[in-house]
């Protein structure tokens, strides 16, 4: 579960990187879109980090190489 929401956040700030770049060329500055989608990234940045360092801590997520197991 928590693997599936970091990865739904992943695509969601890779599509918002992706509005924010649509807005910047479109808009050519003009409009706070391309700030709104800045903020938005940054917001599910934070919850991104949050998540992985809840799941490291609660053991739900580890450090380990596929290789070492």
């Amino acid at each position: 579960m928590l693997q599936a929401a970091i990865v739904v956040l992943l695509i969601g700030i890779l599509i918002s990187l992706a509005a924010g770049f649509y807005f910047f060329y479109k808009d050519q500055g003009r409009s706070k879109r391309v700030m709104y989608a800045l903020g938005v990234r940054v917001t599910m940045a934070v919850i991104l980090m949050v998540l992985v360092f809840y799941g490291l801590s609660t053991g739900q997520l580890n450090l380990q190489t596929p290789w070492n197991l």
